[in-house]
């Protein structure tokens, strides 16, 4: 069954305005590439990727009216687990400098910040903004 990528559209776009949010043709693009995977809950997904030994999250979204409730933790825990299932040894993933809640869901699942990208994102209103980069040893 394929997914159903207007929808993830729609809730990647509740979800983020830095980066921008992403169209259903871009999931459809990024689902037909075997190296990528689609993890979903209820009120939300996770599109990650393992390419050789190295696994990256691509992007994480929960709706916003079910925050906190434990689907982010439930999606890091999925990705781990898929990723070492397609034998990778690190992951990684980049996140939006002042997204606090994402980088605190990202340090509860054992990731550390390893650097940042100045001025990576483009916000709707022209400004910049950095990305920190997280990763972490799997196993």
């Amino acid at each position: 069954m394929s997914p159903d990528t207007a929808g993830l559209a729609r809730l990647h776009a509740l979800c983020f305005s830095t980066p921008r949010p992403w169209a259903a043709h871009e999931f459809a693009q990024l689902l037909g590439d075997p190296a990528n995977f689609l993890l979903r809950e209820p009120s939300g997904f996770l599109l990650g990727r393992v390419i050789l030994d190295e696994a990256e999250v691509l992007t994480l979204a929960v709706d916003p009216d079910a925050r906190r409730q434990g689907t982010g933790r439930v999606l890091m825990a999925r990705f781990e687990a898929e990723a070492l299932l397609r034998k990778a040894a690190n992951a990684f993933l980049e996140v939006a400098a002042d997204n606090d809640a994402a980088i605190n869901l990202y340090l509860a699942a054992g990731f550390r910040l390893t650097g940042r990208r100045p001025r990576y994102y483009r916000a709707p209103d022209g400004s910049s903004k950095d990305a920190e980069i997280m990763g972490k040893p799997l196993g």
